[in-house]
């Protein structure tokens, strides 16, 4: 098995539909799931300088690592998640140790 981060984009205050959804799907993955954690505050640090970032629809808002065959079956896990604007799916590759 890979490991795939879902990355969570958008933010809506949730309404209790949508968190019964989360819940369900959240208990579909859990044979798959590694890991769950959601994001609060969040600062940009780039050349320009450093600014606040506002929770909205461009808001990274969590990330699941979840255990899959291919790429194409994380993206089939992500699609079925209730998600507010878009869910990005990474492959983890292990990084040589120095």
């Amino acid at each position: 098995m890979k490991k795939f981060m879902l990355m969570h984009f958008g933010f809506e205050k949730p309404t209790p539909e949508i968190m019964k959804r989360w819940g369900a799907w959240f208990e579909s993955i859990a044979d798959r799931q590694i890991e769950q954690e959601g994001f609060g505050e969040a600062m940009e640090v780039s050349s320009a300088g450093t600014k606040e970032l506002p929770w909205g629809m461009e808001s990274i808002t969590g990330y699941n690592i979840i255990e899959a065959e291919s790429l194409e079956e994380a993206e089939s896990i992500a699609k079925e998640c209730p998600y507010i604007a878009s869910i990005r799916v990474y492959e983890i590759r292990s990084m040589p140790k120095a």
